[in-house]
């Protein structure tokens, strides 16, 4: 390793220290909280830690400050010399006594991998005896590269990881702190950060830049609807970290699955408290934010690449309550004429809540989807993980997986019986390969019924409706009392889930437990792959790194409220971060009853999730009966053309959304992005977090607030057109500017410089890619601008690992617009034609304009000055030349 330094920096000696000078000179915002479970100052004193009041200068008071927090002198592991590896660096770790944890390791190793330029790898475990680590695929390494971004300091007293980056030494990660820990349910380190901009951590109902003034992050999967500071549906132990004086950002990843605690405080330093498993961090160089992604990606696995039709508008409620209910609303959406590409059925359409069943009236529910198949549209219903074990013998799915073994079994070997919506339900054990072949086989049998095209699996953190089983779980095991309990919501691992001790085919669910949603959405994944022979659809609830590999995500059981609308944004720009692009909320709300102007306002704000889909629930306090409905067609006629209007310029950017997920599915990038990521410098964007950008191109700025008609909107420095009008905004600094913004209108800007590759919208995907292209040019300030169009048949599965695409890029520059392809491996490009160009800021009226040395008509608005060329019929399988003088 280049840039290894070792370090040896003794702490003062307890044989000429006071503990009372150990504790002094402590600022509070760099106390390390030594006694998180149930502090005293007893227990806090018998644990060698000093006790002390915080002096109140933070910046909420003392709120979360430790009383109980490390000295200077507390003992600490040392670190033999390391050795140089062929991968990076090896050495061992040892302390002398026990700390107050049971099964304190006093023997540790660190391995540390030098694996890219800017990414680092390192490890710390037990040498003597194997631990779990997490079941997910990541890169193996290849050659030591001949340079990196990092510098690494190694040091010995006491032990601690130091990585800066080479080319400023800024701080990216340093453990130097005699707190670290390591016992065999309880594992500790804390670093310190480079700045108080952090993002990531998920998943948590909070602000997309983290609060860092003493905030508490549980992970363990929960089932749990939205909530403020509680552990939610999925866990991702990674953060990206901004450094405001440089514009760079780095990401640190911890692979860890079990629970944990993760503690920002405002030093600004980290904290992360494990049970379980070992140390497995990344630390991603970047510098840009968006380079930070790619390289978590590249670790976890790039996100899939949809179907197309998978990006259109979904509608789904739970509370149709027949074929006959849901047929109705998909016939007066058509009848509205608002664009609808699936229908979506909750757990109303089964018998009795049991998985691959129809119930009663819903027999004919195969009828309808042949009518949406006939109709260019799809359909998805739900699944739930829970196999009810109450009718043997006739119900398959339980009987054939009692057959092969496919459950979770509890210390008898025998099932493990909780209780979901069916009653008492086995849980499918997807680590277990003859469970993905079952489930394979049973969505093969229940899709000969009905040709349904997604799979949407819900409550698969795993939900159960009774603590652990029916039985309870074993009270003398450590893995269901564990010595430390991190902060998650009911205080107790098996809470709304299954028996921590309870086994699967690979470990046990103490280790697993977070994992499993992640294991359900491969096996569906797959299964939608071999029955369908086409790209699958799949929507998980529970999500871990990694899923983005295989479907997307829904935010979970939202509410209809203003506020829940606005932390949404939030929530699709932090699992954009997770490499999970194809997520969004339930539009409307999925708890209580909207308004038709939150629903209104809603409707335009999730046209622009990445995934688009309005969802609500069966039962309000409200409405005793049922919650009302909340489609776009049950509205009044201004909230339908509102809702239709919105939604077809959805459908019109479909094309340049679709080549971002292709982007995103090739290289890792977002799809939905923070103003920063592509502002770096400017750190009044930041906090940013109610707009958001799609790829580098389109700004949306929606109304969060009832009675709004305007918006206040952070423009970044640069030049911008408005989307609608083309009229330009040009910004000396970043500022924040009052927009208009009537009841139909979400206010949506295009940064100069960057096109965008529409096509001529219908009311489904289907009927949409037969029309023609066009593109909207919003020329930079020195009059270029540039853009790309990726395209298949968005359908079949591997298209672009096959070359089965067509690839074109666009550029303008002195008054000329051209393209050139790329690759083109489509059967079908021969049948794609640009019919429209739009060209912001085109200062002076054309006098002729041409498209391969012809003349065509064209307008010129003298006002907004732009420049239109429609009726075009223009192969885009070929490179064409518009110019105009």
């Amino acid at each position: 390793m280049e840039h290894l330094v070792l370090l040896l920096c003794v702490v003062a000696s307890l044989a000429t220290t006071t503990l009372t000078q150990e504790c002094s000179s402590f600022e509070d915002s760099k106390r390390f909280d030594c006694m998180p479970d149930n502090p005293n100052q007893q227990g806090c004193e018998s644990r060698g830690c000093c006790w002390q009041t915080p002096t109140k200068n933070s910046t909420n008071g003392n709120i979360g400050v430790p009383y109980c927090f490390y000295p200077h002198d507390y003992p600490y592991y040392e670190m033999d010399e390391p050795t140089m590896t062929d991968y990076g660096w090896r050495a061992d770790l040892h302390r002398n006594d026990s700390f107050y944890y049971p099964g304190t390791i006093k023997q540790l190793r660190l391995d540390v991998y030098e694996e890219t330029e800017n990414r680092l790898h390192f490890k710390i475990y037990d040498p003597a005896n194997s631990r779990y680590e997490v079941p997910i695929t990541t890169p193996k390494m290849g050659a030591k590269p001949a340079q990196t971004a990092y510098s690494v300091k190694l040091n010995q007293k006491p032990f601690g990881i130091e990585v800066t980056r080479t080319s400023d030494g800024s701080l990216l990660f340093n453990s130097t702190l005699n707190h670290f820990l390591f016992a065999d349910q309880f594992i500790q380190i804390s670093s310190w950060l480079q700045s108080k901009y952090v993002y990531g951590l998920g998943e948590h109902r909070t602000s997309f830049l983290l609060p860092s003034d003493w905030e508490h992050f549980a992970f363990w999967a929960r089932d749990q609807s939205v909530t403020e500071n509680i552990n939610e549906y999925g866990d991702h132990p990674f953060l990206l970290n901004m450094n405001p004086d440089t514009g760079n950002a780095h990401g640190i990843f911890l692979l860890n699955s079990n629970a944990m605690d993760v503690v920002l405080q405002p030093a600004p330093a980290i904290t992360y408290r494990t049970i379980g498993g070992i140390l497995d961090f990344y630390i991603l160089l970047g510098p840009e934010p968006g380079s930070v992604i790619q390289q978590y990606t590249e670790v976890i696995g790039r996100p899939y690449m949809p179907p197309y039709w998978g990006l259109g508008f979904h509608l789904c409620r739970w509370g149709y309550g027949s074929t006959a209910g849901t047929r109705k609303v998909v016939e007066r959406m058509r009848a509205a004429g608002i664009p609808q590409d699936t229908q979506w059925n909750d757990i109303d359409y089964m018998n009795n809540t049991l998985d691959f069943t129809l119930g009663a009236t819903f027999k004919d529910l195969a009828d309808l989807v042949n009518d949406l198949h006939a109709n260019g549209q799809h359909y998805m219903m739900i699944t739930d993980p829970g196999i009810s074990n109450l009718h043997p013998g006739s119900y398959s799915p339980y009987d054939t997986g009692l057959q092969n073994g496919v459950f979770v079994t509890s210390d008898d070997g025998k099932p493990l019986i909780g209780k979901v919506w069916p009653g008492t339900t086995a849980f499918p054990d997807f680590f277990n390969p003859k469970t993905k072949q079952w489930w394979t086989n049973t969505v093969k049998t229940f899709h000969k019924t009905v040709p349904f095209d997604g799979m949407w699996i819900d409550m698969n953190e795993p939900s159960n409706f009774v603590s652990g089983s029916i039985t309870g779980c074993p009270s003398n095991s450590t893995y269901n009392q564990p010595p430390f309990l991190p902060g998650i919501a009911g205080n107790s691992l098996q809470d709304k889930t299954i028996c921590p001790s309870a086994k699967h085919k690979i470990g046990l669910h103490y280790n697993l437990h977070s994992l499993y949603g992640y294991s359900e959405m491969i096996a569906s994944h797959d299964a939608l792959i071999s029955v369908r022979q086409k790209r699958p659809m799949v929507i998980s609830r529970s999500t871990f790194p990694g899923a983005g590999q295989y479907g997307g995500h829904w935010l979970g059981d939202n509410y209809s409220s203003w506020p829940n609308m606005n932390y949404s944004i939030a929530g699709i720009l932090s699992f954009n971060l997770f490499g999970i692009p194809l997520v969004g909320a339930d539009i409307c709300g999925f708890h209580d009853s909207t308004t038709e102007e939150m629903c209104q306002r809603w409707m335009q704000l999730g046209a622009f999730y990445p995934f688009s889909r309005n969802h609500n629930d069966i039962y309000c306090p409200s409405y005793p009966t049922s919650c009302k409905d909340q489609d776009p067609a049950a509205f009044s006629k201004a909230m339908q053309d509102s809702t239709r209007s919105v939604l077809l310029t959805r459908y019109r950017l479909l094309p340049y959304l679709y080549t971002l997920f292709h982007k995103a599915h090739a290289n890792g990038t977002t799809v939905a992005r923070p103003l920063f990521f592509e502002f770096p410098f400017e750190t009044a964007l930041y906090s940013v977090q109610t707009q958001f950008m799609w790829g580098n191109a389109l700004m949306i700025s929606p109304v969060l607030t009832e009675g709004a008609t305007q918006v206040d909107a952070v423009i970044p420095k640069g030049l911008w057109y408005d989307y609608y009008t083309g009229a330009s905004i040009s910004m000396a600094s970043t500022q924040t500017m009052t927009l208009k913004a009537p009841l139909d209108t979400i206010n949506l800007h295009v940064s100069a410089g960057n096109m965008l590759v529409m096509q001529e919208p219908n009311t489904t995907t289907t009927a949409s890619r037969k029309n023609k292209f066009g593109l909207i040019v919003p020329l930079a300030s020195d009059g270029t601008a540039s853009g790309e169009l990726y395209w298949d048949d968005g359908d079949t599965v591997g298209t672009y690992e096959n070359g089965k695409y067509i690839f074109i890029t666009f550029t303008a520059q002195n008054k000329m617009i051209s393209s050139q392809i790329t690759q083109d491996g489509y059967p079908d490009s021969g049948t794609m034609k640009l019919g429209s160009v739009i060209v912001y800021g085109v200062n002076s009226a054309p006098t002729s304009v041409t498209v391969n040395g012809k003349s065509v008509a064209f307008n010129y608005d003298s006002t907004n000055k732009v420049l239109n060329v429609s009726s075009l019929d223009v192969k885009l399988n070929a490179p064409f030349k518009v110019t105009w003088m």
